[in-house]
């Protein structure tokens, strides 16, 4: 016979619920419960129906898939320049931030993210030559590998083309892919809100 929450007295539930996360809570001599394991398990918890159940998530598969971030991506090259996405599918940077510059970052494999123009409707792509377009349909082109520099900058490298990232000159116009390497500073960018 089982017991369903719902028919307990409320101090026996919130007496279970204090039992659970006196339990759960990490302990100062265990090496095994690293920040990282507590937040999954947090992660895993939150997705759970109950506050009690624990969920299994799969740390290969699909976990991060869907969590979408908004931001404008800023490369501090020249003045400092903001990447945007036009409807005509014409990739450049501009100073001051605009609608076309609100890109929607959605992870698609694990360090493999998608840039998508939210004004635009378009994706960031690049082609097998190093230049940078606007998309309207997803593609393998529109994958990129989103790296995290020794600056907290970002580098964005071709997921098709590998070898290949995203790159700003000095006067906001964008590099070829091929051209450019994550040690010149046309390659670091930072994601803003």
């Amino acid at each position: 016979m089982s017991v369903h929450a719902s028919w307990l007295p409320v101090p026996l539930l919130v007496w279970g619920l204090v039992c659970t996360s006196v339990r759960t809570a990490p302990f100062a001599g265990r090496q095994t419960d690293t920040p990282e394991r507590h937040w999954e398990t947090l992660y895993s918890r939150s997705l759970a129906r109950n506050p009690w159940e624990k969920r299994e998530i799969n740390r290969d598969g699909d976990y991060l898939t869907g969590i979408k971030r908004l931001r404008r991506l800023y490369c501090n090259v020249g003045i400092g320049f903001h990447i945007q996405v036009l409807p005509d599918g014409k990739i450049t940077g501009i100073h001051n931030e605009n609608r076309y510059s609100l890109l929607e970052i959605s992870p698609v494999e694990r360090g493999v993210v998608t840039l998508f123009g939210v004004r635009s409707g378009m994706f960031l792509a690049m082609n097998s030559k190093g230049k940078l377009y606007g998309s309207g349909h997803y593609n393998d082109e529109c994958k990129f590998k989103e790296n995290l520099l020794a600056n907290n900058y970002n580098a964005y490298e071709s997921a098709a083309h590998p070898g290949m990232y995203i790159g700003l000159s000095k006067t906001g116009k964008t590099k070829k892919g091929n051209r450019v390497t994550p040690a010149m500073t046309v390659t670091h960018f930072l994601p803003r809100i």
